[in-house]
């Protein structure tokens, strides 16, 4: 990246590092159960809830809980279940639509990030409903009162029940851009053990490693507070502490419990703090083909943790520290070395390689062009880097065919 360009990211995000205390940040309120969410609308007078979700979800009966708890106290519902992984903005446009049709005056999302992510959007159209979603991307470009809007998070991974964004994919493009303003925050969010004693082994890794990327990120970018490096910390402690645990044993309610409240913390610090160019990276790939996010950011994580070298091996010796992995007195370069390992360790336990096959050669100048364009000015990196600089990821990512353990962890997974 050039000098003038570095000059205008840096400021940038000086002045928004500045800014912070003075933004209108706030966290959701936690709800234990999805039993408490009627009273919740009572409260507020609401008289008919919208539920967002998808058709896995539905499929597995975990609105069941959620539904009956509605019935039960006779609030009128309808349900939108075609949100998919990478929520377009076809999706967002018909949960508007039954959202209106319906007369409804709340939302619920309930599910992974998608749906969440889904939720928000809708409830920023509905907020609007003169403007495009791609006119809101960005920064600040909604401030609108959304209706009363609730999360359920069915992973413990994304942390969209606390943060400002949501992530959309343009239906035509397929260019996937964010939409952060703090009126997208939930109101509240619901941390229930029981609507993840479910997941699925392989989801509950890769969702887990999104909530890591979540606090490692914020936790070694330039703009974290006191506030964000506590949560970051508390977050990669309890994913160490809990996540080979909810891989091996998915029915043990404790471990279940603990992981959504790392999510939640991790969510807490990169809402405030942001991300960096994982994120950036993984987004291009999602939006481009699909590649569920949470698998992205494990994939990409511990490549990139190495590209910034040792700028950042003082924070990641900390993070180690977290974790259990080194004492406060062990070498910041051996901290971090292991920290580093560790994550390639727990992707290999978790059968996630190093690779993402769907790349297309032809397609990663584009690919590269649009994580610069999300991360720069915005994201506040250790290590500032273009569309130029990027793009080598993208070709370390692609499946070359050469890469023997790559194949021997997908067979194993499989």
């Amino acid at each position: 990246m050039n000098s003038l360009r570095k000059i205008y990211c840096r400021g940038f995000q000086t002045v928004f590092k500045a800014a912070l205390p003075f933004l209108p940040y706030r966290k959701p309120k936690i709800v234990n159960s999805v039993k408490a969410l009627p009273e919740v609308m009572q409260k507020k007078k609401c008289t008919k809830v919208l539920i967002i979700t998808d058709a896995g979800i539905r499929k597995l009966g975990l609105t069941g809980r959620l539904e009956k708890a509605l019935a039960d106290a006779g609030i009128p519902y309808c349900i939108y279940d075609k949100t998919v992984a990478n929520p377009t903005t076809d999706n967002v446009s018909e949960a508007m639509t039954l959202y209106l049709e319906e007369g409804c005056d709340c939302i619920i999302g309930f599910g992974g990030g998608s749906s969440m992510d889904c939720a928000k959007a809708t409830g920023a159209r509905i907020a609007k409903p003169k403007q495009s979603l791609a006119k809101m991307k960005g920064i600040l470009k909604v401030h609108k009162k959304l209706p009363l809007l609730m999360a359920v998070p069915t992973t413990a991974g994304t942390g969209s029940e606390t943060t400002l964004a949501a992530v959309i994919t343009d239906a035509q493009t397929r260019h996937k851009y964010p939409i952060n303003d703090f009126c997208l925050i939930p109101r509240y969010a619901v941390l229930d053990p029981k609507v993840t004693l479910s997941l699925p082994p392989f989801i509950t890794a890769t969702t887990g490693m999104d909530a890591l990327t979540h606090a490692v990120e914020a936790y070694i970018g330039n703009s974290t507070t006191y506030g964000t490096r506590k949560d970051a910390l508390l977050a990669v402690q309890l994913i160490f502490e809990n996540i080979y645990t909810a891989y091996e044993e998915g029915g043990s309610v404790e471990t279940r419990r603990n992981m959504p409240h790392a999510s939640f913390y991790a969510g807490c610090a990169f809402t405030k703090s942001y991300v960096g160019y994982v994120h950036a990276i993984a987004h291009s790939l999602g939006g481009e083909y699909n590649v569920p996010h949470g698998f992205a950011n494990a994939v990409i994580l511990p490549m990139m943790l190495e590209a910034y070298g040792e700028k950042i091996h003082k924070k990641l010796a900390r993070l180690a520290a977290a974790a259990g992995l080194a004492d406060p007195d062990t070498p910041d370069y051996d901290a971090a070395k292991r920290f580093i390992q560790a994550i390639k360790d727990m992707k290999k336990h978790f059968g996630i390689g190093d690779r993402i096959p769907q790349i297309r050669e032809t397609d990663i100048p584009k690919l590269a062009h649009y994580a610069d364009k999300e991360a720069n000015p915005l994201y506040p990196v250790p290590v500032l880097m273009n569309a130029a600089e990027l793009e080598p990821f993208y070709y370390r990512l692609m499946d070359t065919g050469e890469n023997d353990e790559d194949k021997e962890v997908q067979e194993r997974r499989d």
